[in-house]
């Protein structure tokens, strides 16, 4: 984790309450360095597997390489495109999956939205993923030039997101609305991409308040029991020169989940030319 102010108050939130604590490491234990961790990165997240027979890492090595017939199979977790009967198209993104393999069937997503009167990107069983896959996603919806997304910020040095450029003929225009529903299961990388585009003007979110995890993570292995996802970069947007950790991404019109579509249609039914 980068040596923030954040990183000491982790450090010593966990110093002050596990300190000479030798009770067995368990699921329950994990969940409860967990609860202390959430505090100050909700990112960080311990997997107990009481069979487990991993060698504990003693270097970084990454995430492993996507499931490339999982990710097709899932369709690159483009669950959904509908038109309703007023001429809007929902598009559900349950993830964002690599770019590499789920561009093909986002780009088809959004090619059956040309014409519509508004678009609602469902996000609301978005646990996250693949950074260029928001960057992609925003450059349906932001401009035709590159647009800077964010910086994201490791101990060493610094990687900036940029959405690719998209031909106005292909791209969604200015002039059509776009609502983007949340609820509580919207995390990471799911939650960027609300963060981004509203930071931008360019959505109304609708929905519940998202989980607020900003970090960026790596897969450790721990113990043998124990892999954990920890922080080690942290987001910083171009335009609000802030993130979303901790507090969420705070919806436009807020809520339950589970009536966000049908607000979301409502609250901009008459700003749809034709609706």
């Amino acid at each position: 984790m980068p040596d923030t102010p954040r990183r000491e108050a982790l450090s010593n939130a966990l110093t002050e309450c596990f300190t000479g604590r030798d009770e067995p490491l368990t699921a329950s234990t994990c969940a409860a360095v967990e609860a202390v961790a959430q505090k100050h990165s909700r990112h960080l997240i311990l997997s107990y597997d009481p069979d487990g027979t991993g060698e504990p890492d003693d270097q970084v090595n990454g995430w492993p390489p996507d499931d490339e017939d999982a990710v097709r199979r899932r369709a690159g977790a483009v669950t959904e495109v509908r038109r309703t009967d007023d001429h809007t198209t929902v598009i559900r993104l349950d993830g964002l999956e690599s770019l590499t393999i789920a561009q093909p069937y986002l780009e088809a997503a959004f090619a059956l939205a040309a014409g519509a009167h508004r678009i609602v990107l469902d996000l609301r069983g978005n646990g996250g993923g693949d950074p260029a896959t928001v960057a992609f996603v925003c450059g349906w919806l932001l401009s035709d030039d590159s647009v800077h997304l964010s910086d994201v910020c490791y101990r060493d040095r610094r990687r900036q997101w940029r959405t690719p450029p998209f031909p106005a003929n292909r791209r969604v225009p200015d002039d059509v609305p776009v609502a983007v529903l949340t609820s509580s299961a919207t995390f990471s990388s799911g939650e960027a991409l609300a963060y981004h585009l509203k930071a931008r003007g360019r959505v109304q979110t609708v929905g519940e308040r998202t989980r607020g995890g900003a970090d960026h993570v790596t897969p450790i292995q721990l113990t043998r029991t124990v892999l954990g996802l920890l922080p080690e970069a942290y987001v910083i947007d171009s335009i609000t020169g802030g993130n979303w950790e901790q507090t969420g991404v705070v919806p436009d019109i807020a809520c339950p989940a589970d009536q966000a579509l049908a607000v979301a249609l409502a609250s901009d039914r008459h700003a749809c030319t034709g609706c």
